[in-house]
């Protein structure tokens, strides 16, 4: 059995909550605006785990769905999950709005002596030894920062990888040990956010690690980047993400090209190559670290210089 078989045959169903959990000293945080289709999945995936947090609070960053009613339910039966109501803004923003209702969250943490903190989105699910094979990987490093199990999403009939490098944890469900995350300054209110929270751990000497066990695989259950308006939006918006972030040009041209292979296939990378160089053309701001963006190039330069020519240096 090849690894995708495998990711289809373990692909979690509902498991029933966990019996006598571990309780570790983790917050989760999820901003949730909309969630009803998949809110439930996420839920009963975490009350099954086998450990727990101490907290989790799910912001409700505007919904006009089921949402806030689906989190009032599990919270009467969980005392760890929380609803925190967060005041409409009128519409979904992502990207900064997503980093603004998880900073809302962490206003509202009660257990301030928590030592792991996790942004967790609501359309995603998992098997109930997720947190436990996250926590094993800390207790190994010191230096790890942030760790997170490789994503999948079901489409056209078979389950597929969402390409991400090994060092690059899934933005869907971040978890960091607490001092590196305070390191790092938290997460940055823009676009690209869960890019540059990666390269600033790596800059200031931190790991991070995509836990590649079929026992620890994520289940995403959109196409990354369509959850507002369509995923044509996403991609532009990626491309613009790609340029405040401070992408190299060759580096952005690569990363579109890489992308065409997936949906919207060709058309989804042109997109976002187009938005880079219309957001360059535009001069829309960048990213406020001149550090930040001279270590994201350099390291750019020698991935790519790896790909085509094998240089290790």
């Amino acid at each position: 059995m090849n690894d995708l078989q495998q990711a289809e045959a373990l692909q979690p169903v509902a498991a029933p909550p966990a019996d006598n959990p571990r309780v570790v000293p983790l917050v989760i945080i999820s901003p949730v605006r909309d969630e009803a289709q998949y809110l439930r999945l996420t839920m009963d995936s975490m009350v099954a785990q086998t450990y727990r947090p101490l907290e989790w609070i799910l912001v409700d960053d505007g919904s006009t769905d089921q949402t806030p009613d689906i989190v009032r339910e599990y919270a009467a039966k969980f005392p760890f999950i929380r609803l925190v109501p967060r005041q409409d803004r009128g519409f979904r923003k992502l990207g900064g709005g997503v980093v603004a209702a998880f900073n809302f969250g962490v206003e509202h943490i009660l257990n301030k002596d928590y030592q792991y903190i996790a942004k967790l989105d609501g359309d995603m699910s998992f098997g109930p030894h997720y947190l436990e094979h996250m926590f094993q990987q800390f207790s190994e490093d010191p230096k790890l920062a942030a760790v997170s199990g490789k994503v999948y999403r079901y489409e056209d009939g078979k389950y597929i990888e969402e390409s991400h490098i090994d060092e690059q944890v899934a933005g869907q469900f971040k978890l960091y040990r607490r001092d590196a995350f305070e390191d790092i300054g938290g997460f940055v209110q823009h676009l690209s956010w869960d890019g540059i929270d990666v390269h600033t751990a790596w800059m200031k000497g931190w790991k991070t690690f995509c836990y590649y066990d079929p026992q620890a695989w994520l289940w995403h259950h959109r196409i990354m980047g369509s959850s507002d308006k369509h995923i044509y939006e996403g991609r532009l918006r990626w491309g613009r993400g790609n340029w405040y972030m401070g992408y190299h040009p060759l580096y952005a041209i690569a990363t579109g090209i890489n992308r065409m292979r997936e949906k919207p296939v060709v058309i989804g990378g042109l997109l976002m190559i187009y938005s880079y160089f219309l957001s360059a053309l535009r001069g829309l701001p960048r990213y406020d670290n001149p550090e930040f963006r001279r270590y994201l190039r350099a390291w750019q330069m020698k991935r790519l210089k790896q790909h085509f020519f094998g240089k290790k240096n």
